[in-house]
């Protein structure tokens, strides 16, 4: 059980934190298309390292992975998984599954109809997020797995209307609706953070979990609010009012990574993005993000990268 601090404080708002988080994913959307079934039925998930996201239209079904409790999906429920383990949506625990990108691949639409027997129709439209790749593996390393928002939840109601807005766009595109689908995905992508921090179980960790702690989102927002300060987890600790151990413990506990890790993780990913943008030389990112010597920082980036700032822009130019 997670402790608290030594003393009360108050959770600070941390909205840089995630508009820097929005801004490094850069995150868009494709709607793949629907599931329509009847009876019977299971569509299954492969583990491909993807961010799905779902939202039952009409009836019901279960969400169901192994090693984990099914979880019931009303109408007007939505979730977001990540396919890094194997899952299915289906009427219920013994149905027979059939694999979607099989069947996406044979049928050549975006229409999956499953099912066989009576029942009421139910109705699930789905899609995948896209993010800017460089820092993928890091930035969702700090989501959870799996993020429920029932439809009575507030946001459950919001992010219905803004996918029927990015299926209406898609559909029959108007001007500039490029502009206007990556904007609708980057609203849906805040919607879903902000209601998902509502409703965290403590036990759950990542990066919605620390902004809903008052020490980890006071640890955070110093960490990107001066990323360049020579921060210790003393540092850190006195700032949050808790003990040294105390701290890093609860910081690892609910981010997921202990908080000198995490920093130079973070800064890391600034760079990368710095290196893409191409606005700035080596030294000066160097610099930006916390290193005292262009060296240093091309030590730290080789060691964390696999290559160095050097090498690493000129792949981004092939």
């Amino acid at each position: 059980m997670i402790q608290p601090p030594n003393k009360v404080i108050d959770r600070p708002e941390t909205p840089g934190v995630l508009r820097e988080f929005l801004g490094m994913l850069r995150p868009k959307a494709t709607l793949w298309g629907v599931i329509r079934a009847k009876g019977r039925w299971g569509v299954s998930f492969r583990e491909r390292q993807d961010l799905l996201f779902f939202r039952v239209d009409r009836g019901e079904c279960l969400f169901l992975q192994t090693g984990a409790d099914p979880l019931r999906l009303a109408s007007g429920d939505f979730i977001v998984a990540r396919t890094s383990a194997p899952f299915s949506l289906a009427s219920d625990r013994g149905a027979d599954l059939v694999d979607s990108w099989a069947l996406v691949a044979t049928t050549r639409s975006r229409e999956i109809c499953v099912g066989h027997g009576e029942g009421e129709p139910v109705v699930v439209r789905g899609g995948r997020f896209v993010f800017e790749r460089h820092n993928e593996k890091f930035l969702l390393g700090l989501l959870p797995p799996l993020v429920h928002l029932a439809s009575q939840n507030a946001s459950s109601g919001r992010i219905g209307t803004l996918l029927a807005m990015n299926e209406a766009e898609c559909a029959a595109p108007g001007v500039e609706s490029e502009f206007v689908i990556g904007r609708l995905m980057e609203l849906l992508f805040v919607e879903l953070i902000r209601g998902e921090a509502l409703a965290l179980q403590p036990s759950r960790a990542g990066l919605l979990a620390a902004f809903a702690d008052p020490v980890t989102s006071r640890a955070l927002a110093a960490l990107h609010g001066n990323m360049a300060h020579p921060w210790t987890a003393p540092d850190l600790a006195r700032l949050c009012g808790c003990s040294r151990s105390g701290f890093s413990a609860r910081f690892t506990k609910i981010v997921g990574v202990a908080p000198m890790s995490y920093l130079q993780q973070w800064r890391i990913a600034v760079a990368k993005d710095e290196l893409r943008s191409g606005s700035r030389s080596v030294a000066e990112i160097g610099f930006l993000v916390g290193f005292q010597s262009g060296s240093a920082f091309s030590t730290a980036f080789t060691r964390a990268v696999g290559c160095s700032p050097t090498c690493f822009t000129k792949g981004l130019q092939r």
